[in-house]
């Protein structure tokens, strides 16, 4: 009983911090007491292959974000125009996956609502570029699922991301 009581306060309290974190900025800045140790090196590359209409199966490219930040730069716009063409000229291609990603600094909770707001803002940029809202679905994966292990901003710039990934069924989210 105690461990049924346990488990229900840490889904709730869960479900507040997400809450919390996800409706009390809109302004994109987010704001945390967390010390950047190192300065910021030149941001990282766009990766992906060119993407060419008609290709049989290719990758998308990630786009990345600024420390504790999930609007678009000027590069993943650039990106995501390239993904979409793509998408708009392949349709039978049902199904894109955006994955919001963070680095390992904050809470499990706060990097969660944060990759949330990432992949929502590329979902917004893909539908704001003609690709329909019901083939494109988000996700947050928080810290879990590092691009680059260790510490410092070179890790932690490549960490910061979201990912595109296709699929074939139709998106529900």
């Amino acid at each position: 009983m105690n461990q049924i009581c346990n488990s229900t306060l840490r889904a709730a309290f869960t479900a507040a911090a997400l809450m919390i974190a996800t409706g009390c900025q809109s302004t994109g800045n987010v704001t945390q007491p967390i010390a950047q140790t190192e300065p910021a090196p030149a941001e990282p590359e766009i990766t992906a292959t060119k993407i060419e209409p008609g290709a049989a199966t290719p990758e998308l490219k990630t786009v990345y974000f600024e420390y504790n930040r999930w609007e678009l730069r000027d590069e993943a716009r650039s990106a995501l125009r390239s993904n979409a063409e793509h998408l708009q000229a392949n349709p039978e291609q049902k199904l894109v996956t955006v994955e919001g990603h963070c680095d390992e600094r904050g809470s499990e909770e706060y990097n969660l609502a944060l990759g949330d707001r990432r992949a929502a803002a590329v979902k917004r940029y893909l539908v704001d570029m003609g690709v329909p809202a019901s083939q494109v679905r988000t996700l947050s994966f928080g810290e879990g699922r590092p691009a680059v292990p260790g510490e410092g901003e070179t890790a932690w710039s490549r960490n910061r991301r979201a990912e595109l990934s296709l699929g074939t069924q139709q998106a529900s989210r």
